[in-house]
């Protein structure tokens, strides 16, 4: 029997028959899988269908997020790349290069001959106008003034002679007592007498010349630069003895291009560099020029007076120095490289705040060798530019100013 008894065999349907066949053998019956296929396909169709319509309906528009905007690029400027304006005085120069040399010197010589007893300096030494250099043995001078005057004295007494016998004769003529041949004579002894006198007088004063000679004094204040004779020495009137130099007034002995000289005049302002103190520029003053060129050149010889007042320079030394030909008071200028251009003329960069502004301005010649241009309008005292060429940096920038 099957257990589908409620219905006769007749009314069971094939899947019933074998059902109850396999519960007759003992075996589980087979359950229905079609309900369970027709779910599964319901659901893919349900899941289609959603699935379409979310493709076909319209999406909500989702806003993205807005990018976050770059941080402004800030030029960095180093602070020497900018300059504060202010009043100056601009210069105009032509260059000259030469020697230093004292302006004044001399080569002392002796005057007299006879024995070096003294020598009271060596070079380096400074020494005062009049102080003794060099002493000469006055021994054989002594001898020669006193033989001098001693002539002179013996000459002198016939002519006091002579001259009262005149007076005695002049008184027996006048009487009539003596000839007037005799008054010839006498005028003429008197005469001869006094011309001796005369002559011997002077050989005393060469005499007190030579025996002063012998003592070489300091014509002026200065150093001795060179010592040429040794005590014990016997030397002839013009032999060298002392080399003297003044080194508080110098001579800038300097060459211009001939082409400049034209603008140089004296009593223009010099300032001289001198070879090891280069750091520093002495002031000195044209005081002559010369009207050749020097030969095989194309340069004019300039003089210059520089004062030494510190004892700084030397004769001999190599300078360089700067004619100051023109000059501007009270300018406003920039460096040269701080002027631009473009299309709507020749302007600066003004740093305001933290930015770079462009200010037109209005150049005027060039001075400083070239390194500063003149602002003949546009700028004002205390501003600030950009002073150095930095063609990165444009007007608009933001910068930062840096020390590096």
């Amino acid at each position: 029997m099957n257990e589908y008894k409620g219905k006769p065999e007749w009314a069971q349907s094939r899947h019933e028959k074998a059902n109850a066949a396999r519960i007759a053998q003992g075996l589980p019956p087979r359950r229905r899988r079609w309900p369970w296929i027709v779910l599964l396909l319901l659901v893919l169709g349900i899941g289609g269908y959603v699935a379409y319509s979310s493709f076909m309906m319209p999406q909500p528009v989702v806003a993205p997020e807005p990018e976050p905007e770059p941080a402004p690029l800030v030029m960095q400027i180093n602070t020497f790349e900018v300059a504060t304006v202010a009043p100056q005085r601009l210069v105009r120069t032509v260059r000259v290069s030469g020697t230093l040399m004292p302006l004044r010197q001399t080569q002392i010589s002796a005057e007299v001959g006879g024995e070096v007893s003294a020598v009271n300096v060596r070079p380096g030494d400074r020494v005062e106008e009049g102080d003794v250099l060099v002493q000469i043995s006055t021994r054989n001078l002594d001898i020669q003034l006193n033989q001098q005057r001693s002539n002179a004295e013996a000459t002198r007494a016939q002519l006091e002679l002579a001259e009262s016998q005149l007076e005695r004769m002049r008184t027996l003529i006048d009487r009539g007592l003596a000839p007037t041949a005799n008054l010839e004579e006498a005028e003429t002894q008197v005469a001869a007498l006094r011309a001796q006198v005369a002559a011997l007088d002077s050989a005393v004063s060469t005499a007190e010349i030579a025996l002063g000679n012998a003592t070489v004094t300091a014509p002026f204040s200065g150093i001795v630069s060179s010592r040429s004779v040794q005590p014990g020495q016997t030397i002839g009137a013009g032999s060298a003895l002392v080399g003297l130099v003044d080194l508080s007034v110098l001579e800038f002995q300097a060459s211009a291009p001939v082409s400049a000289s034209v603008s140089v005049t004296t009593g223009q302002e010099v300032a001289v560099t001198v070879e090891g103190f280069a750091d520093r520029s002495f002031m000195g003053t044209v005081s002559g020029i010369s009207p050749v060129a020097i030969e095989g050149t194309r340069s004019i010889p300039i003089y210059v007076t520089l004062d030494n007042e510190e004892d700084l320079l030397r004769g001999g030394m190599f300078a360089t120095g700067q004619i100051v030909i023109d000059e501007a008071l009270d300018a406003i200028a920039v460096p040269t490289p701080a002027l631009r251009e473009d299309a709507e003329g020749p302007y600066v960069l003004v740093v305001e705040g933290d930015r770079a502004v462009r200010r037109a301005v209005e150049p005027g010649p060039q001075w400083n060798n070239g390194d500063l241009t003149q602002i003949l309008s546009g700028l004002e005292a205390g501003e600030t530019v950009v002073s150095a060429a930095l063609p990165e940096v444009n007007p608009g920038d933001l910068i930062e100013l840096v020390d590096f």
